[in-house]
């Protein structure tokens, strides 16, 4: 892949970019360690020195050690902010560190370099997911897995496997251009989601509950014995102290809090733990809103989605900040004095009913702030594989009625650039379909697996790995890789059946529909039985699916598949080759992977016996 495309992004070496930038914040990370290291040791310094000052005095000493312990405990306060600043400056480098070194794995495709953030597998059933690697390690959704949320993935994975309209696709091509070339708006937008772990899950638990009713606010005795008790017990406790009262009537207080929290306590601490166990995966949004609204954009998606997280009132800057001050206050539950403060005042009845006062004003936003901030994220994980990959053209989707998938220079998107060959592949027009041959290695089903995995990305609204690829709204579907099942007593021919019955079935509701091209990938159709049955079975497959109207590419070893005048007249031909040469330990075999008109006119299957040993084409046994 090796020519470029005029509305590439601006040209910028991706390998040096990410080499500098990797040097550079891990530099920074290491002054932020060091800077972070002398702050905690300088805090504890001041905490002890305050702590020593203030208790001397009470032993005969200079009572003008109050004033030092006094500013030792300032210094200890200033000191802690510091050390707050320098934390957050020391994982910001470390997440860009980390970022531009994901970046240099996904350039070489160094799967194992590269982080697995989405193990989940391709869902059982799917017409193309399993057999064209969209998920799991080495996969496509592992090559995406640049996003900065877990969420920004799983949008990616849903896109995956159900692919968007033609207006939805040009739509996301032009927000994917715009991101691709504002490289610092989306590493900054990453950085701050990687501080997010906020799973779907996590996050539909959070919109239950910031969609959902009040609980305390419906329980004004609650409410009211909340706030009057601890206003008692400190009044009567003043007065107590101050001599005006002589009795511990705060004692009647207090034993009237610990009613109240044994009434109402438990479920108070239910609906608080139901958003402050994911604070730290929720604050990340409000930096992620801020940079976005930061931005102007004039892709017409990037606009709408800034528009709604800034424009629309109450933005999301305003929400996710009173969020995040509500949150910060929760976190005193971690603290050793929480039990004391916590029975004198009944904090977290207050906490809960700023977290409904919250829920009531910004309740209905939130699922709207987290969709745009999601598609957000997974438009820029498009962008990045836009901007590493400048050769990548992005695809033109054509009418129906053009019926054609073309392809020039096309390559599979997961191969490293210096081992990808590009091709030109056509596919259509319906009722008839493209048949591959060639031997074994040839790279007859990498071309397969190619061809699906660009019309994936096309359909995403992502570059593609090819210098052009044209193709109507299609609906795909694959056999690629069947397996046998022992445990559901299934044969490897049987399963090929069921295989292709989902194809069949899929190409059917596609023509019915008729509002995309059906396309069907197969490789090495029912070789599960003898070659006479196969043969006849596999031309009333063929024979079923151009009928519909379907159009695909079918590879196979059997020369004579296409040797029927019905089944050569629908079919046009191509084939892999492969060069022999012979030296002093044997035959040596090379692949160009270039695809080549008309039906192969060699084999290697013995060849490859005797390459590794088996008797071969000299007969002799290993």
């Amino acid at each position: 892949m090796t020519t470029t495309t005029e509305d590439a992004p601006a040209r910028v070496s991706p390998a040096d970019l990410y080499a500098a930038r990797r040097e550079r914040y891990a530099a920074e990370r290491a002054a932020a360690d060091q800077g972070r290291n002398l702050s905690a040791n300088l805090t504890v310094a001041a905490f002890f020195l305050a702590l020593i000052a203030s208790l001397l005095p009470v032993f005969g000493l200079p009572r003008w050690l109050w004033i030092v312990a006094a500013l030792a405990f300032v210094a200890f306060v200033a000191l802690f902010a510091v050390q707050a600043r320098r934390d957050a400056a020391y994982r910001r480098a470390d997440l860009l560190c980390q970022l531009a070194a994901e970046g240099e794995a996904r350039l070489r495709r160094d799967w194992l370099a590269l982080p697995l953030r989405d193990a989940t597998p391709a869902p059982e059933g799917h017409p193309y997911a399993a057999d064209l690697d969209l998920m799991g390690h080495g996969s496509l959704l592992h090559l995406l897995g640049g996003t900065g949320t877990l969420l920004g993935l799983a949008r990616l994975r849903e896109w995956m496997l159900s692919p968007a309209s033609p207006d939805e696709i040009g739509e996301r091509q032009a927000a994917v251009s715009e991101l691709a070339g504002a490289v610092d708006l989306r590493w900054e937008l990453a950085q701050a989601g990687r501080q997010s772990e906020l799973s779907a899950v996590g996050l539909e638990r959070f919109l239950a509950w910031a969609e959902g009713e009040p609980w305390l606010r419906r329980r004004p005795a609650l409410v009211w014995a909340s706030r009057l008790l601890p206003l008692a017990l400190v009044a009567l406790a003043i007065l107590q102290v101050t001599g005006v009262v002589h009795s511990p009537w705060w004692i009647l207080a207090l034993l009237g809090n610990l009613v109240v929290q044994f009434l109402g306590g438990k479920a108070v601490e239910e609906r608080i733990d139901a958003v402050s166990d994911r604070r730290a995966t929720f604050l990340p949004w409000r930096e992620m809103a801020g940079i976005t609204g930061g931005h102007a954009f004039t892709a017409p998606r990037l606009a709408r989605l800034r528009g709604v997280l800034r424009d629309e009132a109450p933005t999301a800057m305003e929400g996710l900040g009173a969020l995040q001050r509500i949150l910060s206050a929760v976190d005193f539950r971690l603290s050793w004095l929480f039990a004391i403060v916590q029975v004198a005042t009944l904090y977290t009845f207050h906490v809960l009913w700023l977290l409904e006062g919250w829920r009531t004003r910004y309740g209905a936003r939130a699922r709207i702030w987290a969709d745009t901030l999601t598609e957000l994220d997974a438009l820029s994980a498009l962008a990045a594989l836009r901007f590493e990959n400048p050769a990548w053209a992005l695809p033109e989707i054509t009418p129906l009625a053009s019926s054609l998938v073309s392809g020039e220079d096309l390559g599979h998107p997961l191969l490293a650039p210096e081992v990808c060959v590009g091709n030109a592949v056509t596919v259509g027009p319906p009722g008839t379909f493209l048949l591959v041959t060639g031997s074994n290695m040839s790279g007859k089903s990498t071309l397969l697996r190619a061809l699906g995995v660009n019309i994936v990305l096309a359909q995403l609204g992502g570059p593609v790995c090819a210098t052009a690829l044209r193709l109507p709204p299609v609906t795909l579907a694959t056999s690629m890789r069947v397996r046998d099942s022992l445990t559901e007593g299934v044969s490897y021919y049987m399963a090929e059946l069921y295989r292709l019955r989902l194809v069949m079935d899929e190409m059917t509701a596609a023509s019915t529909a008729g509002d995309r091209l059906p396309v069907f990938l197969l490789d090495e159709m029912l070789h599960g039985t003898n070659t006479s049955e196969r043969q006849i079975a596999a031309r009333r497959v063929l024979r079923h699916l151009t009928q519909l109207g379907a159009t695909g590419v079918v590879s196979t070893h059997d020369l004579t598949l296409a040797a029927s005048p019905e089944m050569d007249a629908i079919s046009q031909k191509s084939h892999f080759s492969e060069h022999f040469t012979r030296g002093e330990n044997g035959p040596v075999m090379r692949f160009d992977y270039r695809l080549l008109p008309g039906l192969a006119t060699s084999s290697n299957a013995l060849t490859l016996m005797e390459i590794v040993g088996l008797p071969g084409e000299g007969g002799n046994s290993p």
